[in-house]
């Protein structure tokens, strides 16, 4: 890249620091006739305060000075971060090999001797003047490139963080529809009350039991419910007819997870397509006596092992049409005889472990039935008690 600064004297300024005035004067004139801005100092400390005012690209300084001499003059300059560029000929009338290195470490760039030759002076000052202005030009155009990185940095940000915002309102309406898909199938039911709530919790504490990770456990959260879904394609005769089914009306409702892979099949959403194969897969067995498909153990995917056992406990413990729950407590021993040939004898052994998380969920997601038989049986509790004290009114 072509800068014209770099050719041009008028763009170039220079600081003469001697302390004896005639020198200064015949140097600043010469590099004044050639175009240069001039600037001069008596002194170093002098010379100081106009480099921070005037910030000059070459400064010519004199080796020998009282007070600041030139060696000292240069390291402060060099030593500067804000001055370090700038261009340092030392002036001197000695002309040795240890003035010189004196002059090196304290980072002079150029050397002069006097008598000064002019037309030298000009080819030093054309050099330095040029690597002056292109270190100027990278620190600018570096500092350019920091500030449109931090620009775009931010923007990046900024969008980063809108697509973060969209991306959780998605999924929270995702979620949402797909609770709604749940709750339509099981709302045709009026008795399977906050089943999928059960389902759903159960089959979280046993996937956090067995160190899922959090991905699969928000998984199996939100797409278990829908293992059911297929029951929408099930007659109402047969969904909810209050007694046992007949054995062709037993094969529809075994049509159910068949159905229920249809509806959700073909999705997108990753919890849609774990939900199609829990609703799948949800009643085979461990030891592959089950259905739609006959499979058999670890073939079956896990998160289907998982809400089998789950749904099986809660459906044993809450009323059907055709029949009344079970205790909690021969519920857990079908789940214990069903170890090895109906459910993943591991899984089942994790459900035994957490058994009390399974009643304290159970006690959280009562049915409204429940609630109000529970609420009426210590109405009952109270009156007993109120009569055994002989409380009046």
């Amino acid at each position: 890249m072509y800068l014209p600064e770099l050719d041009n004297p008028k763009y170039i300024k220079i600081l003469v620091v001697d302390d004896e005035e005639e020198v200064r004067k015949l140097i600043s004139d010469f590099l004044s006739s050639e175009g240069y801005q001039i600037y001069t100092a008596s002194n170093g400390k002098e010379a100081l305060k106009i480099i921070s005012e005037k910030e000059p690209d070459i400064v010519l300084i004199d080796y020998m000075m009282p007070e600041l001499d030139g060696i000292s003059l240069c390291k402060t300059i060099k030593n500067n971060p804000d001055t370090i560029d700038m261009g340092v000929i030392l002036i001197t009338g000695i002309n040795d090999m240890e003035t010189r290195l004196k002059g090196l470490s304290a980072g002079a760039d150029d050397f002069l001797n006097k008598p000064i030759f002019f037309p030298e002076l000009i080819t030093r000052i054309k050099s330095l003047s040029k690597i002056k202005k292109y270190r100027d030009f990278l620190k600018n155009y570096q500092h350019a490139l920091e500030e449109e990185v931090e620009k775009k940095t931010a923007e990046l940000r900024t969008t980063n963080l809108r697509l973060h915002l969209a991306y959780n309102e998605i999924k929270k309406l995702s979620l949402e529809v797909i609770h709604l898909l749940a709750k339509t199938a099981e709302y045709r039911d009026k008795h399977t009350g906050y089943h999928i709530q059960r389902v759903s919790e159960y089959c979280v504490r046993i996937a956090k039991y067995i160190n899922l990770s959090q991905e699969e456990i928000e998984l199996i959260k939100y797409a278990s419910p829908l293992h059911d879904i297929g029951k929408l394609g099930i007659p109402d005769k047969i969904l909810l007819k209050p007694g046992p089914l007949t054995p062709e009306e037993r094969e529809i409702m075994k049509l159910h997870p068949i159905i229920g892979a249809k509806i959700l099949e073909g999705s997108e959403n990753k919890y849609l397509q774990v939900a199609e194969k829990i609703a799948l897969y949800h009643h085979e067995k461990w030891d592959g006596t089950g259905y739609p498909t006959g499979l058999k153990k670890e073939k079956i995917p896990l998160f289907a092992r998982i809400t089998a056992i789950a749904d099986v406990f809660d459906a044993l413990t809450s009323d059907r049409p055709y029949r009344k729950a079970i205790s909690v407590r021969d519920a857990f021993e079908i789940i214990k005889i069903g170890r090895g040939t109906h459910f993943d004898p591991y899984l089942v052994d994790v459900f035994f472990k957490i058994k009390d998380e399974i009643l304290e969920i159970r006690e959280l997601f009562k049915d409204e039935e429940e609630h109000i038989l529970h609420f009426y049986s210590l109405y009952d509790d109270l009156n007993k008690y109120l009569k055994k004290i002989n409380y009046k009114e």
